[in-house]
């Protein structure tokens, strides 16, 4: 028998495939990998995973090391998925991937399955992340199996098969979307949100957050302080990443922070509908950004910026564990050695309002940027530099006069 790893959630697919791993043959050993999902029952999740067969089922506690290893490293980058998405699922995967190997080498199996489709993104990172790390693993991905899909065309045969082998699930009817969760955010989709003229907002039953218009009516103000780019302290509190992300989604949820409703193009092609929320991570980027904006020169901070949509794309994508990626992170960590002091944040019905921000390794002079008289800048010299920096204008003017 070959003894296989499964990437187990305990939701209807991973139950399914478990059972079905099992009729194929394999030795399964369940591992759920612990990222903070909300309101799960580890426990009776791994008992569940024995009770339908599993060899073993271990749960391995991740919630530090992705906040520390991955969310804020990619926090340091600002990287946005097209400009918008946070990759809080993105992020994820990799570290579910890395785990899952390391169980495998410890527990003597050849062969690492999970339940993505054959249509998302997780296929590509938990593949992508795999082979770099250990090539000799096989990747065994049922959704991409024909006699998987014809066997199991629906929720209807998925929810029998569990009927059957006695396995326990929630589902039982069809639910309007589906939703994936960590500490670091709840995406939503499918079902209804396939429908573009569905309001997503109205839509959803958000976990993490209140929506603006259910806000306090007052402001609430925080106080973030960063140490080499990495948030340290929130209101003079010391904080581990995994409580001061926790923390922050209480605090942003309640005043209504980080929904968003986008449309992405995945990396197989088409386009698909998310919503998210990411009270937590929302509040993080937005003052690291401020800190950023006192103490990183410009040239450094656009070099970031024009960077910044090619590490989102390697996130998203799943090339975390590559060697881009490597050069990529060793230069962030050089390049956020400056970013440490402390900014000041009002938080209203969705907004964050600068209040104060400060820093001892600042860049910015009041007095050379004042309109004011005195300073060192001498505007005399504004002279000279303008000649310089207009002469190739000048000599294409004379060349190749405009109309």
């Amino acid at each position: 028998m070959k003894k296989c790893v499964l990437a187990y959630s305990g939701g209807l697919d991973t139950s399914v495939i478990l059972g079905w791993l099992i009729e194929q043959g394999y030795e399964v050993v369940a591992v759920y990998v612990d990222l903070g999902q909300p309101c799960e029952d580890r426990e009776a999740t791994l008992q569940k995973a024995r009770d339908c067969g599993a060899v073993k089922a271990l749960l391995v506690d991740a919630r530090e090391e992705l906040c520390r290893d991955f969310a804020f490293p990619t926090l340091q980058w600002q990287a946005r998925y097209e400009g918008t998405y946070l990759l809080g699922t993105s992020i994820a995967r990799p570290l579910i991937s890395k785990v899952c190997v390391e169980i495998c080498h410890a527990e003597g199996a050849t062969v690492f399955a999970h339940g993505a489709t054959g249509k998302g993104n997780d296929q590509c990172r938990f593949q992508l992340a795999a082979e770099a790390l250990d090539p000799a693993i096989e990747l065994l991905a049922p959704w991409r199996i024909a006699a998987f899909r014809d066997r199991f065309p629906g929720r209807k045969e998925l929810i029998e098969f569990c009927a059957e082998k006695s396995i326990p699930v929630k589902a039982s009817k069809e639910k309007p979307y589906s939703s994936d969760e960590n500490c670091l955010h709840t995406s939503y989709e499918a079902g209804l949100l396939e429908e573009l003229d569905t309001d997503g907002y109205a839509l959803v039953d958000f976990g993490m957050s209140v929506s603006p218009q259910e806000a306090p009516d007052t402001p609430e103000t925080i106080r973030l302080e960063f140490e080499a780019g990495v948030p340290v302290r929130l209101d003079g509190k010391a904080l581990p990443p995994h409580e001061m992300v926790l923390a922050l989604n209480e605090i942003g949820g309640r005043n209504g922070i980080g929904r968003i409703d986008i449309l992405e193009n995945r990396l197989v092609g088409m386009k698909s509908r998310g919503v998210y929320e990411a009270p937590g991570m929302t509040l993080l980027y937005e003052a690291h950004r401020l800190i950023e904006q006192l103490t990183l020169d410009r040239d450094l901070v656009h070099l970031r910026d024009r960077l910044s949509p090619e590490v989102a794309e390697s996130v998203y994508y799943g090339f975390w564990y590559c060697a881009k990626m490597d050069a990529l992170l060793a230069f962030i960590r050089e390049a956020q050695q400056p970013v440490t002091g402390a900014v000041e944040l009002a938080l209203y019905k969705g907004n964050m309002l600068v209040r104060s921000r400060e820093s001892t390794t600042s860049l910015y002079d009041a007095a050379i940027a004042s309109m004011e008289g005195g300073g060192s800048y001498d505007q005399t010299d504004a002279e000279g530099f303008l000649r310089i920096l207009g002469l190739p204008l000048r000599v294409q003017g004379t060349v190749r006069p405009r109309r």
